[in-house]
């Protein structure tokens, strides 16, 4: 029986990025199912003690920008370290995302090039056009996800709830993959570690 692991990721996340491709194969490997719970990580840093980047001392900073130059070679990735629109008004972008997943398509995979838009080809999500690329780069449409979904308020909603879900669940932090007996692995450079617990069961 597959076993699904809930994601809890924001498209404003350079990790999130940087694990999200190899989180689909991981999942194609070893039959599990990806639920993407996209969720609001500032409300989640305020409650888990964690600080938002711009808060952040100057060591840490740093040391964030040489790690993400080490993991964008590790993971093969181009990824911008300071791309233009960063941070990025997602709110449009993370809507689809839910309503993707609530008609059940491949809302993984539009995670993914909602990200790619973000860090690669630094493009804001709060253009309409950008995000439409993107779900079309998916394999979606993106006014049709819309127009057959939910309204904002209702995937607004949702958004919320995933953000509770992830506080109750003990995440603190993007991305964050849990399985269903509730072990928690934060960030993409635990990734491995999320492959070796779904192959040993």
């Amino acid at each position: 029986m597959p076993v699904t692991v809930d994601y809890y990721m924001t498209l404003n996340s350079p990790w999130t990025y940087l694990g999200s491709a190899l989180l689909a194969e991981i999942a194609r490997r070893n039959d599990a199912t990806v639920n993407i719970k996209p969720s609001r990580f500032g409300p989640i840093f305020e409650q888990t003690g964690g600080l938002p980047l711009p808060k952040r001392s100057p060591q840490r900073r740093a040391y964030r920008m040489m790690d993400l130059k080490r993991w964008r070679e590790v993971r093969g990735i181009p990824l911008t370290l300071e791309p233009k629109y960063f941070p990025c008004d997602d709110l449009a972008a993370t809507r689809l995302i839910i309503a993707a997943k609530l008609q059940g398509k491949d809302a993984h995979r539009l995670s993914i090039e909602l990200g790619r838009a973000l860090w690669e080809r630094e493009e804001t999500l709060a253009d309409p056009a950008a995000v439409a690329r993107a779900a079309q780069r998916a394999g979606l449409d993106a006014a049709a996800l819309r127009a057959s979904g939910p309204s904002d308020a209702e995937l607004d909603a949702l958004h919320e709830q995933f953000t509770s879900e992830a506080l109750a669940t003990g995440v603190f932090g993007a991305p964050s993959f849990v399985l269903p007996s509730g072990e928690i692995f934060w960030g993409q450079d635990r990734l491995e570690l999320l492959e070796r617990a779904l192959k040993n069961g």
